[in-house]
């Protein structure tokens, strides 16, 4: 609408104007040599004006015929950045795609139309990694580091090539260069952490740290707790070495992270040895209330040197009652209990208190009745049947990252160079699956662990002596081998142990049952090879020499209806049994 007023406006002036100048009387007299001319002043008006528009027109034309040639170049040059875009554009959905061969071939039109774009380049450098050009592909990523615009980029393409080649040393230069040009890098950042961290360059660690808080990387709550992670490591390094470093290395550790695991057994040591025994108690209730952990439990039961066995065993006590039986950590106070009243020798307690992990229990519950079984009875066979079910145990917990298992806490991640990456949990490879279709192989340990604790067993000798009948046992099925090594190594030494025990010929005692059954298994006073364990299990039922026929689970064996082949041709017909009183006979004819 204001377009439209304005419109009116003008040309209302141009009448004006024009209406104006046809009143003005009066003519213009131009003398231009032997040459006069005097028009009117609306006829000169009109000339001037029609001058104007011609002068306009033919430097418009002359402007357009001296420009047409850069037009026609850079209209040119615009159609091809055009066709180079849209190959580049295509290239990298090829690449997407995994389209080895179409990518090579859009990457080559890009290079040829658009060698100048970063992306032709990045096109160029991807296409040949895809097809497994590492040359090719690092000497593109050259390029593109020497350029200003695409440094950075160029740089990470070399890190990763440099990654894949095992070229650590190579990467991590590469990484500081990056974080030189740019400290916001996070790639760089993360890699030249890891570096230094699996170097123990710990000062260096830090300061990369502090950096990556400055440039905005990590917020504060991040900062502190893997700033305490790398003064603990620090500390636990330089625990031998430099004891007063360490000791105020772990102190500001443990104020960034109070639930440290590490830091506060360290720092709980380091308490326990300046004699701030209330101090050092009080760090290790805060880590063991948010992760309950075997260490924590030891740290407090030596929390105050000089204690006896009993003394430390009512102190785990007191730790372990500080969290509720609904807690997931509740099983670790259950099991430092046990631990603790194992070394006070208060075999009944520990006893008690694993009994509800017995029936489904982990490696650590398992030793943990071995070594009751033997400390208390020197019971020999049962310990040995313990150590066996902890070969076949469900796995405890422990420090897992990235999937892989450590047998100690790390700082940083061996499989990603992650810092604080090391978790105390169950490794996910040990989870249990669907526990319905297991098959149960333990049928041998449950025999050993059903028998009684070992009596001395005396005798008398048979009246009339007999030959004694060797008995076999069946060998106990393979496990994995998922067990801790003390199992191992235990499980080793039990069957180097029954390989060596000698038969004892002890007689065994006759059964108590009707004389019809007495007169009917005149064996039953028939000595027996036993070995030295089984000398204080009570006396069995004779065992027949004979060896049951057992299928495997996995073997489908043999048809008891004999083999039968579609294929195969019968001779003859098979003879049917007479019925009647022929059949009758016929049975007892014979």
């Amino acid at each position: 609408m204001l377009r439209i007023v304005l419109f009116l406006v003008l040309i209302a002036l141009a009448g004006a104007g024009a209406a104006w100048v046809a009143d003005q009387p009066g003519n213009v007299v131009m003398t231009w040599g032997a040459y006069r001319a005097s028009p009117s002043i609306p006829v000169f008006v009109l000339l001037v004006g029609l001058f104007a528009v011609a002068v306009v027109l033919v430097w418009s034309i002359l402007t357009m015929l001296w420009r047409a040639p850069g037009r026609l170049r850079r209209r040119r040059h615009e159609k091809r950045h055009a066709r180079g875009r849209h190959a580049i554009t295509q290239g990298l959905l090829a690449i997407g795609h995994g389209d080895t061969s179409l990518a090579r071939r859009h990457a080559d039109t890009a290079r040829r139309l658009a060698a100048n774009d970063p992306l032709a380049l990045l096109l160029h450098a991807q296409s040949a990694q895809l097809e497994g050009n590492r040359d090719e592909a690092q000497r593109v990523f050259r390029a593109m580091a020497e350029r200003e615009d695409t440094r950075l980029l160029g740089l990470r393409g070399l890190f990763i090539e440099a990654q894949r080649a095992d070229d650590a040393v190579g990467a991590v230069m590469i990484a500081e260069e990056a974080i030189k040009l740019s400290p916001s890098s996070t790639w760089a950042s993360h890699a030249v952490l890891g570096f230094r961290c699996a170097r123990g360059d710990w000062s260096g660690a830090l300061a990369i740290l502090d950096s990556n808080l400055s440039a905005g990387l990590i917020d504060k709550a991040a900062y502190r707790r893997q700033r305490g992670v790398l003064l603990t490591a620090r500390a636990l390094e330089l625990e031998t070495m430099d004891r007063d470093v360490a000791r105020e290395s772990v102190m500001e550790a443990i104020k960034l992270a109070p639930t440290l695991v590490p830091a506060a057994v360290l720092a709980a040591k380091f308490e326990s040895e300046a004699h701030q025994v209330r101090r050092a108690m009080k760090l290790v209730e805060a880590a063991w209330l948010a992760n309950p952990h075997p260490d924590l439990a030891e740290a407090y039961a030596h929390v105050k040197l000089g204690d006896s066995a009993r003394q430390r065993l009512q102190r785990v006590e007191t730790l372990a009652a500080k969290i509720s039986a609904d807690k997931p950590g509740h099983v670790e106070g259950q099991l430092a209990i046990a631990r603790a009243a194992i070394d006070a020798s208060e075999f009944a307690r520990a006893r008690a208190v694993l009994a509800p992990y017995v029936n489904d229990p982990t490696q650590r519950v398992a030793l943990l009745m071995a070594e009751i079984e033997r400390t208390e009875h020197g019971d020999g066979g049962r310990a040995r049947a313990w150590t066996l079910r902890a070969v076949r145990a469900r796995h405890d917990p422990a420090w897992t990252a990235d999937g892989y298992v450590s047998d100690r806490w790390r700082p940083v991640s061996p499989v990603t160079g992650r810092l604080d990456a090391f978790q105390w949990q169950t490794p996910v490879a040990s989870l249990p699956s669907d526990r319905s279709t297991t098959i149960d192989s333990s049928a041998f340990e449950e025999a050993m662990l059903a028998a009684p604790p070992p009596k001395r067993v005396t005798s008398a000798p048979s009246e009339s002596p007999a030959e004694p009948v060797v008995t076999a046992t069946a060998p106990v099925p393979a496990a994995q081998d998922n067990s801790p090594p003390e199992a191992k190594e235990t499980a080793k030494e039990t069957a180097k142990d029954v390989a060596r025990e000698e038969p004892v010929i002890v007689p065994a005692e006759p059964i108590e049952s009707s004389p019809v059954a007495a007169e009917s298994s005149p064996a039953a006073a028939t000595p027996v090879f036993r070995t030295r364990a089984d000398l204080g299990k009570p006396a069995q039922a004779p065992i027949q020499a004979v060896i049951p026929i057992i299928r495997a689970p996995d073997d489908p064996g043999i048809d008891d209806e004999g083999p039968s082949d579609e294929f195969t041709e019968q001779i003859g017909t098979p003879k049917a049994q007479a019925g009647g009183w022929r059949g009758f006979w016929s049975r007892w004819g014979a």
